[in-house]
């Protein structure tokens, strides 16, 4: 109880602390810009204005020229939920435990979603209309969120910030089959990871088509605003979501997955509150990312940002120095585990695969249904393919780095390169920095990350705040020595069995699973005993060791196991998630024999919302084959 009073008392003083400051300046300036943001879906930055001699983007090439263009702009997640979830409130995912591919967890009480701080400036705020945020918390945020919201439904003299959100190039419409005037697939600029069939070229031609689609919508939005007569009253963004759709791009956290067009435009009356390095027509290498949104919004509108929030104004009052580095991760996507990080800066991006035993394409349903994704697999199983055709259908390397400028599709892997160590370190020393500093919770299982934050009634980001619940630092420490295939630190893998933490423990199964058969001989009794780990986390990697390199006994043992952890409801969606995942790898014959019993399993956790339980029931559609 006294705990509890201490938590409530340090909430409500958080959030006192801004409240008398946020919006003074705000109401001394009350001649307030408008701002509004056109979003797309889905899409890099194949825009004539960025170069890309395939595309036909005629309204967002010409409203560059009127404005600045970002050539490092980063989504931080590259898959939408989490990306708008950095958005909506100006903090990493990975702080908050939002990283996965719609999951939900709860915001501190102190913290709130960007809207609320420009409502209470007197701004009128409209979302048309899609929302996908990965945290709940203060939901009343806008004053209207619909396919019918608008800024015209404001009050006399109020200023307004309005979303108009495109869904034309979104992943999904690269399935449809239509007309292309501008995008001939013959000359489709199919990237050297792709093989070069018709179905591939037909699918990148779409996609350029879908994009161009987008642009007419932006064209419809731009007009109108002309048209009421507030062009030179509002400042325009322009920017997508994440990074192409196709496959290898979305849901992958390097450059193709990341990066975005951004376009901003200031008009006259609101120079002052233009960055610093903004020309009409111009273009800037300042590094800018998602997490930066929230706080600029607040600048503009004259609130300082609260200490809180993570990311850096690139313009406005408070204006902050500009970036040297952007964040990347991946997480969970949709219904299969992996655990990504990535860094760049102005040339080079670096990426550390934590997971490298999984391959880059997992099978993901929603992924299989673009048909390029069907044929690259296609000819991968049957042996038609060189690299880096390949590369996608194979375990992982440990750590990958990139040089952007001479390797814009990322294939030359320069991580081994004693030419590019200094670079490298740099990166990696970036990145571990951040991580430490914003306390990522991802090296917690999403399901274990959960547990010790309802266990302590607290929100996950105020649990990886506290060292005695999550011991931050060590656990990376930790991590990092199993994420490598390295096996002359085994000793440290082997010690980690008898770990008072089940995340140490958890992470040493990982670390017999990274470096394969041999250390697996070496573990095998200390993987036998994990399988009846306190923790069902520490079960699950342990059936998944023992499946892969154990005895038919052994396997039989961790199929059992694996069972009894699948229905959703005996710990929670997370754990089931996991275990389904590994009984969906297993061969035919031991699929037959389990189908009756998956088939009867509970697919819900009632504890938990919609969006992760839908995962349950796909991965258990996918193992009956149905």
């Amino acid at each position: 109880m006294v705990a509890y009073i201490i938590k409530t008392a340090t909430c409500v003083i958080l959030l006192l602390s801004f409240l008398p400051h946020s919006s003074l300046l705000a109401q001394e300036n009350p001649d307030r810009p408008n701002i509004l943001w056109l979003t797309t879906e889905d899409h890099g930055p194949h825009l004539g204005i960025y170069g890309d001699g395939y595309a036909h983007t005629p309204a967002m090439d010409a409203f560059a020229e009127e404005g600045l263009r970002y050539e490092i702009a980063w989504s931080d997640a590259p898959v939408c939920a989490p990306a708008r979830t950095a958005i909506i409130t100006g903090v990493y995912p990975t702080s908050l435990g939002a990283e996965h591919m719609r999951s939900d967890t709860k915001l501190p009480e102190y913290m709130r979603k960007y809207p609320l701080f420009l409502r209470e400036a007197g701004y009128y705020t409209t979302n048309n209309s899609k929302t996908d945020y990965n945290v709940t918390g203060h939901e009343e945020v806008w004053d209207e969120s619909s396919p019918e919201a608008h800024y015209r439904n404001r009050g006399d003299d109020q200023p307004f910030f309005a979303i108009f959100n495109f869904m034309e190039s979104h992943e999904s419409r690269i399935r449809n089959r239509t007309e292309l005037p501008h995008h001939d697939p013959d000359e489709a600029p199919v990237p050297p990871y792709h093989p070069d069939t018709p179905e591939v070229r037909r699918d990148w031609a779409q996609y350029y088509h879908s994009i161009y689609e987008a642009d007419k919508r932006i064209q419809e939005k731009l007009d109108e605003l002309e048209e009421e007569g507030l062009a030179d009253e509002t400042i325009v963004f322009i920017y997508a979501d994440h990074g192409s759709g196709m496959p290898g791009h979305k849901r992958w956290p390097n450059n193709q997955g990341l990066h975005v067009p951004m376009i901003v435009h200031v008009p006259e009356k609101y120079q002052h509150l233009a960055p610093e390095e903004y020309l009409p027509g111009g273009a800037t290498d300042r590094p800018v990312g998602f997490v930066d949104l929230a706080p600029t919004l607040l600048s503009i509108i004259g609130t300082e940002p609260p200490d809180w929030m993570q990311g850096k104004a690139f313009m406005g009052y408070y204006e902050d120095t500009p970036r040297d580095y952007l964040f990347g991760f991946r997480g969970r996507m949709d219904e299969r585990y992996d655990l990504i990080r990535s860094v760049r800066n102005d040339r080079y991006i670096y990426i550390r695969n934590y997971m490298p035993h999984l391959i880059y394409g997992q099978y993901i349903g929603y992924m299989w249904i673009t048909e390029t994704t069907q044929v690259w697999d296609k000819m991968y199983q049957a042996g038609e393919l060189e690299w880096p055709q390949t590369y996608f259908w194979e375990p992982k390397p440990e750590e990958e780095l990139y040089d952007l400028k001479n390797d814009p599709y990322e294939v030359n892997n320069l991580a081994n390169s004693d030419d590019h160590r200094h670079i490298k370190e740099d990166l990696q020393g970036a990145l571990r920095d951040h991580m430490i500093r914003t306390r990522d919770a991802g090296f917690l299982h999403e399901g274990e990350m959960h547990r010790r934050a309802s266990e302590h009634d607290l929100t996950i980001y105020e649990m990886a705040l506290d060292d005695s619940i999550y011991p931050m630092e060590r656990i990376f420490e930790f991590a990092e020595v199993a994420a490598d295939r390295d096996m002359s630190t085994f000793t440290q893998i082997l010690n980690g069995f008898e770990d008072g933490d089940p995340a140490i423990r958890n992470w040493s199964v990982l670390g017999v699973l990274i470096r394969g058969e041999e250390a697996f001989s070496a573990a095998s009794e200390q993987i036998r005993f994990a399988l009846n780990d306190v923790n069902p986390i520490v079960q699950v990697s342990a059936a998944k060791a023992l499946l892969e390199f154990g005895s038919p006994n052994e396997s039989d043992a961790a199929i059992e196991r694996l069972l009894e952890l699948s229905p959703a409801d005996k710990e929670n969606a997370f754990v089931s998630i996991a275990a389904l995942n590994i009984l969906s790898e297993l061969e035919e014959t031991s699929l037959e024999r389990i189908k009756p019993v998956i088939r009867d399993i509970a697919v819900e956790d009632p504890n938990l919302p919609d969006r992760p339980n839908d995962y349950v029931p796909r991965l258990v559609s996918d193992i009956l084959g149905e």
